[in-house]
């Protein structure tokens, strides 16, 4: 048969035929020949993501992703987008030297809520190994990274965390941060009165945590000890001035020049400020939102705060997106 593909048609429960891709888990497998090898490739689909990624390995996970990316055994460009017009075809690539090599690729249209693919190569063949197809697993690296952050400089004894933002960034990472401290309150703001009165439902009872609406960014941010920025807004959403000594604060939103959630003040207001990829801030278009300033100096890695076990009193991270770490995630959830 040489390389031609031999896929079934998977099946649903009880013998029927799938009616929407959403019930084709990963136990629904595409089976074809590669050389005379038989070759099985994993379809996950973010039902699968929800159900069998737990935040506590994510966030292991993707500390081992982080330290390998310091170490130079994990490649970790910045993305690369297309034009297409009325709109972009984005890609995130990476390699783990000698083990895999993948992409994650996303859109820029204005078709919501749309869908990313992920891709995960064998080194050694090229043979697909695994793919993810849906929005969950995305998301769920973004907050596995900002729970390594958290877990690596927030204090140990830090308990209370203030969300602003109530979307799926604000979810992720109360999950992973859920993961790593024993949070004794969360308080949560947004615009939206009812998206964060459904938000607060929701993780009340899914982490069975003390979480609260309140009314202002202000009642959000002021004598937490952990903060989260997960805005779509275009100018800064908090004064640095609320954020309390010894705080630590993840700014997730939007982060170019004219259009950013936080501006270099908030810089100013730490000690430490630290972000997943150094390289990723230099390829932004528009440019980075500390772009040229002394503020952008200041920035170390989270690798080199692993590996040399860093540490600051007031801490800000600034989460870019380590490129590479979707597919290091899923060659996790399919070897």
């Amino acid at each position: 048969m040489g390389n031609r593909r031999t896929a079934r048609t998977p099946t649903a429960p009880h013998g029927r035929r799938p009616r929407n891709a959403a019930e084709l888990t990963w136990t629904h497998l595409i089976g074809r020949r590669h050389e005379d090898r038989a070759i099985v490739v994993a379809v996950l689909t973010d039902a699968d993501i929800r159900s069998r990624m737990a935040a506590h390995e994510a966030v292991a996970w993707m500390r081992e992703a982080i330290l390998a990316a310091h170490a130079g055994r994990l490649r970790t460009p910045p993305r690369v987008a297309t034009d297409l017009g009325d709109g972009r075809l984005v890609f995130t690539t990476g390699a783990l030297q000698g083990e895999w090599f993948g992409y994650r690729s996303y859109d820029g249209f204005d078709a919501e809520p749309g869908e990313q693919v992920v891709v995960v190569h064998d080194w050694q063949t090229g043979t697909v190994r695994g793919i993810a197809v849906g929005n969950e697993l995305g998301p769920r690296r973004v907050g596995a990274i900002g729970g390594v952050a958290v877990d690596a400089l927030a204090r140990t004894d830090a308990t209370t965390l203030g969300l602003v933002g109530t979307g799926t960034q604000a979810w992720t990472q109360l999950w992973a941060i859920s993961a790593v401290r024993a949070l004794s309150s969360v308080a949560v703001f947004s615009r939206s009165e009812e998206r964060r009165n459904a938000f607060v439902s929701r993780a009340s009872e899914e982490f069975g945590l003390s979480v609260n609406a309140v009314g202002s960014a202000r009642e959000a941010v002021e004598g937490n000890d952990l903060v989260v920025l997960a805005t779509n807004s275009p100018t800064p959403v908090i004064d640095p001035a609320w954020v309390k000594d010894g705080a630590f604060v993840t700014t997730l939103g939007p982060k170019q020049v004219g259009r950013a959630e936080f501006g270099p003040e908030l810089i100013d207001r730490a000690d430490l400020v630290v972000t997943d990829s150094i390289a990723q801030t230099h390829a932004y278009d528009p440019p980075f939102v500390l772009a040229g300033t002394p503020q952008h100096d200041r920035l170390i890695s989270l690798g080199e705060v692993l590996a040399d076990h860093v540490k600051g009193q007031t801490v800000v991270f600034c989460s870019v997106g380590l490129a590479g770490t979707e597919a290091y995630l899923l060659n996790k959830l399919v070897s």
